[in-house]
């Protein structure tokens, strides 16, 4: 432990790359260049497939390998031109700050082919690394965020003003699915245990695997910083600790991204014209050709007004155009130059400097140093125009809704105590619209509150808040509901009634509660009053890429709260009591028996996703209302796609004491040792520590993540059995050396998926140990079993007679038990046609020895899924039996049977 490694890339840069036990990067180099350089190369090796998806999105194209599916977001990349504006934003940096991003650029390029040949996507969409130019980072940036201020809002408030009138048009005004919710807390000297500030938050994102935020460390003789990166783009930008001041960001909820109303026309020569306000003027035009796997290519006309670039609409489609105007199109500015300045800051006054550079997108920062400052601003640019321009579309020959010189003033709050910023109508209301309810920043407030001796290892408590302020009026309405159809309406009414409002994973009482809403969200939908927005997102004319923000249930389901209060709008509080009485009655007679977390899990987003199964995502609690904030969408599912893309506790009195984590890991390479590692600590709220001393660093002995000590590849190649089956790959099996294997299986056995494998609460150390001691067993054997060179189950076999379950049957001679736990999705499965491919590989090899003459397994009596896939494999059921650890089922599967279905080379 201590050692370095140092490469050295194609233009002459040394670096050294350590990890910690997470394998998080840690990066030394000799300089500032030379990091850059580091960091780039880092990124291309650890997340060589989602960079490269990341650079074909700003492109747009994306469907040269995704296919169809991807057509609508490459024919809006193109249309919006984000590449053209990034190459813009790159020309205007700071001579030095080009060069930064160059030497980054640089790195990439010196690392994607090996990268690429590590990350199986590549193979799989037949995709081959393609060269960064070096404005690319700046345009994986501006497509990262580009739809995060959520300029489709005002496409719906335009389509309820002309369905409902002009007075609804703020009716549905909420945090709704096109924005992220975050939050951040600060607390100052004197509330905590230490006498230094502690920043922590978590920012709300669409979750992605792999994540949208890489932890990472850079260093070199000018600054030594630890934070979150964005893969693909250079420093640290959102979440940082220098050690001597840290910072973290929450979406102000700005608006700074207005829509106009276009009037084009053609020319004789095919030209196109747009009205202005000073007439009609030319519009830049020209066609781009979009390639589409699978399919025929797609063209698409570009065009440029002098407001911005139209987004929907055209000059043939016979109405009004719709072009968007944001600031980096505009000035030519991205905020890049503030990147560096961040790495190098050493108080708050200097972060605060940096800051003033900052553009897109618009934050709250919270920030403090060492010396015990603070700060609490706004940062980024905020044009200054009209206010009608934030609410709808507006016309783009009328010259009052032009854009005036400047931007406007970034709002700024002292810090007394604590300081809480979670997208509420706070210190950014001047230069927003629409906020977050206040629920989650009241609720953190509450909960700091409650101490004045807080330390970085007690925010995990706050990360976890399950209580959801947001289901009163709805509770409210319910106990004004008077008679019921039945008994059983009215015991669930009260039951309701009695509960704590906790949207816990393991709660029924939540389960009934996102029933019922949900019924309420369908209701009103179809409600007379608001009988207008029906179909509201497929009739409107324009482009699918924008259907989140305009679909009726979503809508209502993020607005349920101010929809079921007040005395303004279409429904009357009659109304309101009748919905949620009928839909008292109608979740009444369903069942629900089922706790929360069986219904709410993660989806994450994959630019290839796997037909991963709901027992492959974890269970979560909270809720979109809840700190945690585990966002679905009522009415629609009970899945979360959105939630904390991470979670961070910084401690200003000693950097080593910070922690962190992130939903999946350092990795990007599906089945790697640290592709998912840190998944069960994320479901559980737990925090892995910052690591600051080199001297408890591993050395990084590959330059690609898949597994600790041999590479996966090499394990593979040590099976003890292999098969090659026709249309799924060759699955190998390999012996568990529990040291080398101990993130993999710690990662895999306490993930709630495999919650009946016993496990979900061990620490490593409690699973090193179990797996030291099966190893010291004869009669007890465990395997990872590899498909393509990736792990993808686990697979454990034993001698039922040396066994508990040897007391609970009669044991046959020749019985041989078995053990499954397929990987989580991501690992190379599950696919279609996935379990039962490599059940019957396992089915060979335990067959293989001509003394095994029964398999016998022993799946949990819950898990119907478990039953159901072994009946599938041929197994006959037996009795349940009890163990002390659970209730079974017991199931057979005879050498006859298995050869009869087919299984080769049994027993040869």
């Amino acid at each position: 432990m201590g050692a370095e490694e140092s490469s050295e890339g194609g233009n002459g840069m040394h670096d050294e790359v350590y990890r910690d036990d997470w394998g998080i990067p840690h990066l030394r180099a000799a300089g500032v260049r030379e990091l850059a350089y580091a960091q780039g190369r880092n990124a291309a090796l650890d997340r060589a497939w989602q960079i490269e998806v990341e650079r074909h999105r700003a492109q747009g194209t994306t469907a040269a390998f995704l296919g169809a599916e991807a057509v609508e977001w490459d024919r809006f990349a193109r249309r919006a031109r984000l590449d053209d504006t990034a190459r813009r934003c790159f020309e205007r940096l700071a001579p030095v700050t080009a060069d930064w991003v160059r030497a980054y650029v640089d790195g990439v390029n010196a690392g994607l082919g090996e990268g690429a040949g590590e990350a199986p996507e590549f193979a799989a969409a037949g995709l081959a690394p393609g060269t960064w130019k070096p404005w690319t980072p700046l345009g994986v940036w501006l497509a990262t965020h580009i739809l995060f201020a959520g300029f489709p809002t005002k496409l719906w408030r335009e389509e309820v003003a002309r369905r409902l009138g002009d007075d609804a048009i703020e009716l549905f005004a909420t945090d709704g699915p096109g924005t992220s919710g975050s939050n951040g807390w600060l607390v100052t000297a004197e509330r905590t245990a230490t006498g230094a500030p502690i920043i922590a938050g978590d920012p709300h994102r669409f979750i992605e695997d792999p994540g949208v935020y890489q932890q990472i460390r850079l260093a070199c003789p000018e600054f030594d910083v630890v934070g979150l990166a964005v893969p693909g783009v250079p420093g640290i930008a959102h979440f940082g600790h220098t050690g001597e001041v840290a910072w973290a960001i929450t979406n102000a909820m700005a608006d700074y991204q207005d829509l106009y109303r276009e009037r084009l026309r053609r020319t004789p020569a095919g030209g196109v014209q747009a009205l202005g306000p000073d007439g009609w003027e030319t519009a830049d035009s020209h066609i781009e050709t979009i390639e589409v796997a699978g399919a025929a290519t797609v063209t698409v006309e570009v065009v440029e007004t002098g407001r911005g670039p139209v987004i929907s609409g055209g000059p043939d489609s016979g109405e009004e155009a719709v072009s968007l105007r944001h600031p980096p199109r505009v000035t030519g500015e991205l905020g890049f130059d503030a990147l560096p300045a961040l790495l190098r800051a050493r108080t708050v006054a200097d972060l605060d400097a940096a800051l003033d550079r900052w553009v897109e997108p618009v934050n709250v920062v919270l920030a403090a140093d060492t010396a015990g400052a603070t700060l609490h601003r706004v940062a980024g640019h905020v044009p200054l125009r009209p206010h009608t321009n934030r609410l709808r579309t507006v016309p783009a020959w009328d010259a009052a809704y032009a854009w005036r010189t400047g931007r406007a003033p970034m709002v700024r709050a002292d810090v007394h105590g604590t300081a809480v910023m979670a997208n509420q109508r706070g210190i950014a209301a001047p230069l927003g619209v629409e906020f977050a309810p206040p629920h989650r920043a009241d609720r953190i407030q509450e909960l700091l509150d409650e101490s004045d001796r807080w330390s970085a290892k007690d925010m995990a408590a706050l990360h976890m808040d399950t209580h959801l302020a947001s289901a009163e009026p709805l509770l409210r309405l319910l106990e004004e509901v008077g008679a019921l159809g039945g008994p059983e309406a009215v015991r669930r009414r009260d039951r309701l009634l009695r509960w704590d409002r906790r949207m816990d994973a393991d709660s029924t009482d939540a389960t009934l509660y996102a029933a019922l809403r949900a019924e309420v969200v369908h209701r009103l939908a179809a409600h007379p009053a608001l009988a207008p927005l029906r179909g509201s997102a497929h009739s409107d004319p324009y482009p699918d890429l924008f259907l989140p923000w305009l679909a009726t249930v979503p809508r209502i389901a993020y607005a349920l709260e101010g929809l079921l209060t007040g005395d303004d709008g279409p429904l009357t509080h009659a109304d309101r009591v009748a919905v949620v009485a009928g839909a008292m009655e109608r979740v009444a007679g369903a069942e629900v028996t089922q706790p929360w977390g069986e219904f709410h899990r993660l989806a994450p987003w994959q630019a290839l996703p796997g037909a991963d199964s709901d027992e492959s995502r974890p269970g979560l609690a909270g809720d979109h209302d809840c700190v945690l904030s585990t966002s679905s969408v009522p009415g629609v599912t009970d899945r979360s796609a959105r939630g904390p893309a991470a979670r961070y506790a910084w401690d200003l009195a000693r950097r080593e004491d910070s922690l962190w984590v992130v939903p999946f890991g350092a990795s990007g390479v599906p089945g790697g040792t640290h592709h998912r590692d840190q998944l069960p600590l994320w479901v559980r709220g737990e925090l892995a520590p910052v690591v600051t001393d080199w001297n408890l660093l591993h050395r990084e002995e590959e330059r690609r993540d898949v597994s600790a000590g041999t590479s996966a590849g090499e394990r593979a190649g040590s099976a003890v059995f292999e098969r090659e089956v026709d249309g799924f790959g060759t699955v190998s099996l390999v012996p568990v050396d529990p040291a080398r294997d101990l993130d993999v299986l710690h990662a895999w056995v306490t993930e709630d998926r495999a919650r009946f494998w016993g496990m979900g609460g061990y620490s490593r150390e409690q699973v090193l140990e179990t797996y030291e001691f099966l190893d010291s067993l004869t009669t007890h054997h465990a395997y990872l079993a590899y498909r393509g060179g990736v792990p993808v189950a686990l697979f454990q076999t034993y001698e039922p007679d040396a066994d508990p379950l040897g007391e609970c049957y009669d044991v046959q001679p020749g019985d041989y038990g078995v053990h499954l736990l397929i990987g989580p999705a991501g690992t190379g499965g599950p696919v279609a046609g996935f379990t039962g491919a490599l059940l019957s590989v396992l089915i060979d090899y335990v067959f293989s020895d001509p003394a095994h003459l029964r398999i016998v397994v022993e799946p949990d009596a819950r898990n119907a899924k478990g039953v159901a896939r072994m009946v599938r494999a041929g197994f006959e059921l037996g009795p349940e039996i009890d163990k002390p650890e659970k209730r079974a089922r017991l199931a057979f599967l005879s050498r006859t049977v298995a050869m009869g279905a087919g299984h080769r080379d049994i027993g040869a």
